[in-house]
């Protein structure tokens, strides 16, 4: 099991996200965690991803788990912003973070490998020796993490280990690298089951990394005012 959360960092000069910067309305926070990174240690390797495509879900919100009401599984998402929330889809594992007000939350619908002084070549070598493609061979860097369970997999963070717990700065946590999107693609979600709000929105895609997001919004035939809006970095519509 992960240790209980401490204060240290991790490293001189880390700058985690605290717990209050996920105190805040599911879609800003959704906005606001593009650019971010999640580090996850991984024996000596810190393996990390930028974050370049969100959910947004409230408790209202049809497509949302917590729609359904609560549970022991689910309590993460009734809990203050910053609570971990996994769970499986299609198999594989998915990570969500708990924003402000009970039910409320953001998926984190795929990344991007983040290189740096903290997390090099070694450690790509690691997220792709986790998620090889259906050929066992290495997955180009741009596709590792392009689903919200290729995320997973490639960061090697599971649901057994993280569901309902907080950031442990020595294992888990999403930090600030300075980074941030130029602009930012807002459309509907994906795989919401129609008559569950699956018009709503709430996905939003830093447009850098649009092509290597889960499913391209500026693919040909889409249509911008139509299929999605093209957002400033401080979420006003251009």
């Amino acid at each position: 099991m992960p240790a209980e959360p401490t204060l240290s960092l991790p490293w001189p000069g880390a700058r985690p996200l605290p717990d209050t910067f996920f105190d805040r309305d599911a879609q800003l926070l959704a906005c606001e965690l593009l650019g971010k990174v999640i580090r996850h240690r991984v024996g000596a390797l810190w393996l990390s991803a930028r974050i370049i495509e969100t959910e947004a879900y409230y408790l209202v919100d049809k497509g949302s788990h917590a729609s359904l009401g609560y549970t022991e599984k689910r309590k993460a998402l009734f809990a203050d912003g910053g609570h971990i929330y996994m769970y499986y889809a299609r198999g594989g594992d998915s990570l969500n973070f708990s924003a402000q007000g009970p039910g409320n939350a953001v998926l984190i619908k795929s990344g991007h490998p983040w290189i740096d002084a903290i997390s090099g070549a070694d450690s790509l070598t690691a997220m792709q020796r986790n998620n090889p493609d259906s050929l066992g061979r290495p997955r180009a860097p741009e596709r590792l993490c392009a689903g919200q369970t290729l995320l997973c997999k490639a960061l090697g963070v599971k649901v057994k280990d993280w569901d309902a717990r907080r950031f442990d700065l020595q294992r888990l946590f999403v930090e600030d690298v300075g980074e941030q999107p130029h602009s930012i693609i807002q459309c509907a979600r994906l795989g919401i089951p129609q008559g569950r709000d699956e018009h709503l929105p709430y996905r939003f895609v830093d447009a850098q990394y649009a092509r290597h997001c889960t499913r391209n919004p500026l693919r040909r035939g889409q249509v911008e005012g139509r299929d999605y809006r093209l957002l400033s970095v401080s979420g006003a519509e251009r």
